[in-house]
């Protein structure tokens, strides 16, 4: 979806008028009488190396200043000529545009994200090579001021109001002109019977006369003649129609011309996740210096049959195969590279991944000095010159890195390389982008690591990755699929008979459950959970359990329970020497006396908390418990102490470092260091006891100590 560069463009200035003014002829909505109720959608049509796409992107520069909110671009076919998926479009489509993107949503919401987003938008969407109607039709915006440009090899039916352009051959002067852009004007104008003979031979295609003049000017002493009578000479290109054959046959005569060396790197370039290659990709796929690959690649562009692409601040620039070449060049990969050294320069390339990952990700943790000697270890090639720099490779490199995660889990045969690789990119993500912004990237890689353990039957990786993106269903707000991803992960986790992953799969079944409001269940599932910490002696567990099943009590209105799980809490605090921790579970005993009509001993308890906090040094802690402290005395009917502990509480906050906690209600859901683990769906837990509980009227909680201490 980045800005592209703008490649040798001659011609078409009929097409381009038509084009341009299809956009303001009126639709049949308005001749109806309607606003049309979706955007134009204009469709190029025409066979690979016609020059389709080149005459869409001019399209679109022209177009650029007339849209405001930017041109944005999207491929449909993969550089495995498979169609690209519609779910895994439109996400692209909303990050470019700079809009949230769901985790793990399916394609219906996706689409229906994209559309709300361009609404009031008014945007440019060029599609390129679209296998179909069904591909374009749920990406449309539900926006008249935006414009669609289509690029397809044949009409799309089921589109409505589709505004058609047709592409054949170059005329012969444009196709004279593209053919001197590449070999030069000196021969062409030498000899311009041979010239029309050579875009005769071409039949005007575009993607033929810039490889055919690829091929002269890489060949200085031969002839326009010469070069006539070979494609002549040259059998005829099975298996297509005449626009493919025409376009093979001038490949065949550029392919032949290589070196060995560089025709094997050309072949090796089909590997290339997502298309575009740069130097470092191709030096790890051809097993040569980084240099030489950077002059292949060079070479290839000089010559037509790769198109570069603009580099982007401190990436290095990109070289893409243009779609018509890109079945030719599967085809040679095939019958001319052995199996095993295909799945070697596929290894090579993916461990160069990994380790540029490692580290991409280590430059976020420099301050650690075993981190700073392994990244001065590591070859200059893989290290990169700031944080910043890492970030803005991470980012531009992402479709690359997604794909070739995709790839190398469907292959099957490298499952280890595919596994370190998966994990490199979940770390080097969560560094840099944090959990909540990776989090649509997250789930697609948690699922390939799924698909991986199931495939290899390894119940402890299963595990994880189920966990994984059951806490990305959970905050998404899927709770129920959470759920269902949780009891599959205790499954696998009983399997693997790990009892951290079995005492995690149970907490984070009890946390789904509480999140459902079923507090029955939660509480026997976090009673499991506590039962094994119990045998294992883990006491900062025990503590946080004990606070999350006082916390599922408390909802349920049951004061005597709760009490008791809140006070093994603190003790279990007490034990740790945990003094915050000690501080906020006699908060939470101090809510539930009150809860439970008994506001002297929540007095009581309320002070020794305070005091609890201010051993321990936290001051907005501190701050926190005596406006809860304040609360307490002002229903106690007490305002002029209450307002001293309130005084105190602000001049703590403004004294202390950050900033003063958000408003917010509920329970604390744990009473100890936060659990290891995505909060349940939705985050925030409900203001207090539900609705059936028996419970003092007047018991809001100041917001900064409601804040403060839920989110502990």
């Amino acid at each position: 979806m980045t800005q592209r560069q703008r490649t040798v463009f001659v011609g078409r200035r009929r097409e381009l008028e038509e084009l341009r003014a299809d956009i303001d002829r009126t639709g049949l909505d308005t001749l109806a009488g309607r606003k049309s109720p979706r955007s134009r959608v204009l469709l190029i049509a025409g066979r690979p190396g016609s020059g389709r796409t080149a005459l869409a992107e001019e399209l679109a520069r022209r177009l650029a200043g007339d849209y405001p909110d930017g041109v944005l671009r999207a491929r449909l076919t993969g550089a495995d000529g498979e169609p690209v998926p519609t779910e895994r479009t439109a996400r692209a489509l909303l990050t470019a545009v700079g809009a949230p993107v769901p985790a793990g949503a399916e394609e219906d919401e996706l689409t229906a994200a994209l559309r709300s987003a361009l609404n009031g938008r008014k945007a440019l969407l060029l599609l390129d090579d679209a296998a179909g109607a069904e591909q374009v039709d749920p990406l449309l915006p539900d926006e008249s001021d935006c414009l669609v440009v289509a690029v397809s090899r044949g009409p799309l039916t089921g589109v409505p109001d589709v505004r058609p352009c047709t592409l054949g051959g170059l005329d012969k002067a444009a196709a004279i002109e593209l053919l001197e852009r590449y070999a030069g004007p000196t021969r062409i104008t030498c000899d311009p019977v041979a010239a029309s003979a050579v875009v005769e031979e071409c039949g005007g295609q575009p993607a033929a006369l810039v490889l055919v003049g690829g091929w002269l000017a890489a060949c200085p002493k031969t002839s326009v003649a010469d070069v006539a009578t070979r494609l002549r000479q040259l059998p005829p290109a099975e298996g297509y129609d005449s626009a493919g054959r025409t376009v093979a046959r001038a490949f065949w005569l550029a392919y032949e011309a290589l070196p060995p060396p560089a025709a094997r790197i050309l072949r090796l370039l089909a590997l290339a996740p997502a298309g575009p290659a740069d130097a470092h990709t191709t030096s790890a796929l051809a097993g040569c210096s980084v240099a030489a690959a950077q002059t292949a690649l060079e070479d290839f562009a000089a010559r037509g049959m790769l198109r570069a692409e603009p580099a982007v601040g401190h990436l290095p620039e990109q070289y893409g195969v243009p779609g018509c070449l890109a079945p030719l060049l599967r085809s040679l990969l095939e019958s001319q590279e052995r199996p095993a050294e295909v799945e070697l320069a596929r290894a090579r390339m993916l461990e160069r991944t990994v380790r540029q990952l490692h580290s991409c990700r280590a430059t976020t943790e420099t301050g650690d000095p075993l981190t700073r000697k392994r990244l001065a270890e590591l070859p200059r090639p893989l290290r990169f010159a700031s944080p910043r720099a890492a970030e803005e490779w991470l980012r531009g490199r992402l479709p690359a890195l997604l794909a070739a995660a995709r790839l190398a889990v469907e292959d099957g045969r490298l499952d280890t390389l595919a596994r370190r690789l998966v994990s490199a990119l979940t770390r080097a993500l969560t560094a840099h982008l944090g959990a909540e912004e990776a989090g649509p990237e997250l789930y697609g890689l948690h699922q390939l690591v799924l698909d991986v353990a199931q495939r290899c039957e390894m119940p402890l990786e299963k595990a994880a990755a189920l966990l994984n993106l059951g806490d990305l269903d959970a905050r998404a707000g899927r709770t129920r699929a959470a759920l269902g991803r949780y009891r599959e992960a205790l499954d696998a986790a009983r399997d693997a008979s790990d009892p951290y992953a079995i005492s995690r799969s149970l907490e984070s079944i009890a946390a789904a459950q509480q999140e459902l409001g079923d507090w029955q269940r939660a509480a026997d599932w976090y009673r499991r959970a506590l039962e094994l910490r119990l045998t294992r002696g883990e006491l900062a567990d025990e503590a946080r359990l004990y606070g999350r099943l006082g916390a599922v009590h408390t909802y349920a209105g049951q004061w005597g329970e709760a009490l008791r799980d809140w006070r093994a809490a603190a003790a279990a605090h007490r034990r740790l020497r945990d003094l915050p921790g000690h501080a906020r579970a006699l908060s939470e005993i101090a809510r539930v006396q009150e809860y439970a009509g008994r506001p002297q001993d929540a007095l009581r308890t309320c002070r020794e908390a305070v005091e609890c906090a201010r051993q321990a040094g936290d001051v907005r802690l501190q701050a926190a418990v005596r406006l809860r402290l304040a609360d307490t005395l002002e229903r106690l009917g007490d305002p002029a102490a209450a307002g001293v502990h309130r005084e105190e509480a602000g001049r703590l906050l403004a004294a202390g470092p950050g900033p003063v906690p958000e408003a917010g209600g509920g329970a604390i859901s744990a009473a100890g260091s936060p659990v290891a683990r995505p909060a349940p769906a939705g985050g925030a837990e409900p203001a207090g006891p539900p609705g059936g509980a028996a419970a003092p009227a007047a018991r809001r909680e100041s917001p900064s100590t409601e804040g403060y201490l839920r989110n502990q």
